[in-house]
């Protein structure tokens, strides 16, 4: 049990608890962008939605830096490198998927068919 250890198990745990309270829909402010828009702007947004979306994000972090430290108790089997790489992958893929497709915007309420002859919009 060397430093490395150490260093990313505390990394891991760090990635955990922000995972949790993102999770939770709590730590908006956390998110760099997020917190310095104006507040018109940012109630565009659905705030849970996109707390949740950085949870999972946290989580998948703490994964990869638990697989960068067993790479310290297992050396040489390549859980080093899988960790780096699939960190980099998954960042790569969250900002690819938080840009595009407008997934945080709230979305307009829907008028209600009481009767239903009207067919849903799409």
């Amino acid at each position: 049990m060397g430093f490395g250890v150490v260093l990313y198990g505390i990394f891991a745990v760090f990635f955990l608890v922000l995972g949790v309270i993102f999770f939770l829909g709590r730590g908006a402010r956390l998110i760099a962008g997020y917190n310095t828009m104006p507040k018109e702007e940012r109630a565009r947004y659905d705030e849970k939605a996109l707390c949740r979306f950085m949870g999972k994000l946290m989580f998948y972090c703490a994964v990869c830096m638990l697989l960068m430290g067993a790479d310290k108790i297992h050396p040489h089997q390549g859980f080093g490198a899988a960790g780096m790489i699939w960190l980099a992958i998954g960042a790569v893929a969250a900002v690819i998927y938080a840009n595009t497709g407008n997934r945080f915007l709230k979305k307009p309420p829907q008028r209600r068919d009481p009767e239903g002859k009207y067919p849903p919009r799409t």
